[in-house]
C-alpha cells in the first residue's frame, strides 16, 4: 500500500530457475511495485529501501500464466504469501535456449478482473537455465562470506546489518579474485563452454533483486540464486530436518543426475557440514569442494578437524582466489 492510501502498481518478479529439456522448474513472487532504486546512496533511500525490502505486500492466491517462446502457455497460482512455484514436464525445452544456455520466456497475471493497475503492461520477463549436456560439470556456491563479504561470522551479526542497510549492492565489493574465478569455472578447460553456475544462500527471497544486482554489477557468471522463505514465527525446526541450502543443492544434483559439480563455500556458518555430507552420499558426484578461509581461529579449527582425515573428496581451504584458481588448474577444472 502507497503513501496515504494510494494503491502501489503490481509487479511480479520472477527468480532465475533452472531445468531440463523436459522438466521445467520456475519460481517467483507477485507484489505491489515498491519502487526500489538499488543504486541510490543516500542515508534515507537506504533506509527506506531497507525497509521497503521486508515490508512486501504480496498478491496472494492470484492464478499467473507462462508463456514460452513457442507459444505454449503454463498456469500457476500464487500462494498465501504471493510466491508461486511451478514445477512440471514439457518437452523440447533446450531449442528454446540462446547460445549461453537460457530459455527466456513471459509471465502475467491470469485475473484479468484485478483493478489496480499494473506495472507499465502485464507482460513480466523471466528466464530459465537448461544446461547444455556438453557441460564439463557444474557449480554450486554459497554467496555469503564465500563472494559477497556479509560478516556472518560476527557473534552479533552488527555488520551483515550494516551491509546491507547502508550499502547499495553496487557499493559492496566481492571478495578479491573470485569473479575471475567463477568466470573460469563458467567457460572450463577449453574455455569455450558454459557451465552451470549455481547460487545458493540463506538469505530471505527478500534480498533476490540485491544480490542480482550485486553479482551482475561485478561481472560474476549469470546464475540462478536460490534463498528462503523466512521461517515462519515459533515455529521450531525438527531435530532431523535438513537446512534449506542443503535442499536446494540435493535438488539440483537430483535435476541433473549425469553432472558432476564443484561446491564452493566458507569456513564461517555451516557450508563445511552440509558439502561434506552431501558427497559422502555421492561420492562420484563432487568433484572437489573448495572453503573460503574466514577470520576465526575457533570456526577455523573446527573445520580442520573435519576434514583431518577425508578422503572421499578433494577438500581445498582457500585463503586467496589464486589458490583455487591454481588446484583447478591442477586439476584440469579450468
Amino acid at each position: 500500500m502507497g503513501w496515504f492510501g494510494k494503491k502501489d502498481k503490481l509487479q511480479i518478479i520472477a527468480f532465475q530457475g533452472y531445468g531440463t529439456d523436459s522438466h521445467f522448474y520456475a519460481r517467483g513472487r507477485a507484489l505491489e511495485d515498491e519502487e526500489i532504486d538499488l543504486s541510490k546512496k543516500d542515508f534515507f533511500t537506504l533506509i527506506w529501501n531497507t525497509y521497503k525490502r521486508f515490508e512486501t505486500d504480496e498478491i496472494r492466491n492470484t492464478p499467473i500464466q507462462l508463456r514460452l517462446p513457442d507459444g505454449r502457455t503454463v498456469e500457476g497460482i500464487t500462494d498465501a504469501h504471493g510466491y508461486y512455484l511451478v514445477d512440471i514436464s514439457l518437452d523440447s525445452l533446450g531449442k528454446l535456449t540462446n547460445s549461453e544456455d537460457w530459455l527466456s520466456y513471459e509471465i502475467s497475471y491470469a485475473d484479468t478482473t484485478l483493478k489496480r493497475e499494473i506495472l507499465h503492461q502485464n507482460r513480466f520477463p523471466a528466464e530459465l537455465l537448461i544446461p547444455s549436456i556438453t557441460a564439463d560439470y557444474g557449480v554450486i556456491s554459497d554467496i555469503d562470506d564465500t563472494i559477497l563479504h556479509t560478516g556472518v561470522v560476527s557473534s552479533l551479526k552488527w555488520r551483515v546489518l550494516i551491509n546491507t542497510v547502508f550499502k547499495t549492492p553496487g557499493n559492496r565489493l566481492p571478495l578479491k579474485g573470485a569473479a575471475e574465478l567463477y568466470n573460469l569455472l563458467h567457460r572450463g578447460p577449453s574455455g569455450k563452454k558454459a557451465n552451470p553456475i549455481f547460487y545458493v544462500s540463506h538469505s530471505p527471497w527478500n534480498l533476490y533483486r540485491y544480490l542480482e544486482f550485486f553479482l551482475q554489477k561485478n561481472n560474476f557468471p549469470k546464475g540462478p540464486i536460490l534463498l528462503r522463505n523466512f521461517p515462519k514465527f515459533r515455529r521450531r525446526k525438527k531435530e532431523e530436518e535438513k537446512p534449506q541450502k542443503q535442499k536446494e543443492i540435493l535438488n539440483i544434483l537430483n535435476t541433473y543426475p549425469d553432472l558432476k559439480f564443484i561446491l564452493i563455500g566458507d569456513s564461517g556458518e555451516h557450508d563445511a557440514d552440509i558439502y561434506k555430507e552431501i558427497a559422502e552420499w555421492n561420492p562420484d558426484r563432487i568433484l572437489a569442494i573448495y572453503l573460503r578461509s574466514v577470520a576465526h581461529r575457533g570456526k577455523m579449527d573446527r573445520v580442520k578437524g573435519l576434514f583431518e582425515n577425508y578422503k572421499t573428496t578433494p577438500v581445498l581451504l582457500v585463503e586467496r582466489s589464486e589458490d583455487a584458481v591454481a588446484d583447478a588448474k591442477q586439476r584440469g577444472f579450468i
